[in-house]
């Protein structure tokens, strides 16, 4: 009995140690070191799009540029630049404030190719009512009145208001100016009715003109020409004005022409060219003083005059 069991327990350890030696072969070596994964192939990765980066420019230090990069201010924070954000679409400066548009020229006047001043006025049925000098307040006039000439009657002045002439001419025509005042009434436009003031020159034998303008006078609407026609076989030199004063509610027409024999126009210019040049005509209170006439010349010198002749002017009152 003895035997026998001593013979299983060894049996018994027997097969325990086979079977420990079967799993030390099927089992791995173990190892100290752990084990890591295998590493991923590498993928080729697109290089990221070249953007503008900022450069910090330290303080008291110049910046430079750089193509392709932008100098930052000193002190300023360096802008953030990244490969995913969208590029900023740049803003165009606002336009500047445009300048105020000039205000328009005024249309220049253009002279009227057919009818006298006469003729457009009876067209608009507007009465020209003439004036006379005495007592006559609804102007001021200033007329110079050079060394030897004089204020005169003339007939053959239609509706005159005032004739001056001068008494020491050598021409066989006599130099005077002529002045004429409407009283206008009846509606219409200066402006257009001024475009009408060459006309009656232009009709004159053989007329030809030198100088004109339309350019107010004084502030009102006026037109001016100058130049020469015939009469009675000898060329004369005129000056002729048209003024459409407004005084109060009314409108005058005052005509003012100065004529002297063309071969004498030279030596009578200091007398005529006083009156043309120093006529004045406007509301009461507004007319400024004439201008003084130039010296007579030294032949008139000797002659006797007032000693008030220089500084006359027209009465009209």
């Amino acid at each position: 009995m003895v035997q026998i069991a001593h013979s299983w327990r060894v049996t018994v350890a027997a097969l325990a140690v086979g079977v420990v030696g079967i799993l030390g072969f099927a089992s791995p070596t173990a190892s100290a070191d752990p084990g890591f994964p295998p590493g991923p192939n590498p993928v080729p990765v697109p290089a990221p799009p070249v953007m503008p980066q900022a450069v910090t420019v330290a303080p008291g230090q110049a910046g430079t540029t750089v193509p392709g990069i932008v100098a930052a201010v000193p002190g300023a924070p360096a802008p953030v630049s990244s490969a995913l954000a969208p590029a900023r679409p740049a803003v165009p400066p606002a336009p500047a404030a445009a300048a105020p548009p000039a205000p328009p020229a005024q249309p220049a006047v253009l002279p009227a190719s057919s009818g006298t001043l006469r003729d457009f006025f009876n067209g608009k049925n507007v009465k020209m009512e003439a004036q006379q000098a005495q007592n006559f307040k609804a102007l001021d006039f200033t007329l110079p009145m050079p060394p030897g000439w004089t204020q005169v009657p003339d007939p053959n002045v239609p509706d005159a208001f005032v004739v001056t002439a001068n008494r020491r001419s050598n021409s066989l025509y006599t130099s005077n100016a002529q002045l004429v005042v409407y009283r206008l009434v009846g509606d219409f436009d200066p402006k257009e009715a001024i475009t009408h003031g060459y006309l009656d020159s232009a009709q004159l034998p053989a007329w030809r003109s030198t100088n004109a303008s339309m350019a107010d006078f004084n502030g009102f609407p006026s037109s001016i020409i100058e130049g020469t026609y015939r009469q009675n076989e000898m060329m004369l030199n005129t000056s002729h004005r048209h003024v459409i004063v407004t005084s109060g509610p009314d409108k005058y027409l005052v005509s003012l022409a100065v004529t002297t024999d063309a071969a004498q126009a030279v030596a009578e210019a200091p007398g005529t060219d006083a009156i043309v040049n120093g006529f004045r005509v406007g509301p009461p209170g507004s007319n400024p003083a004439a201008a003084a006439p130039p010296a007579a010349p030294a032949a008139a010198a000797a002659a006797p005059s007032s000693p008030a002749a220089s500084q006359q002017a027209v009465p009209h009152q």
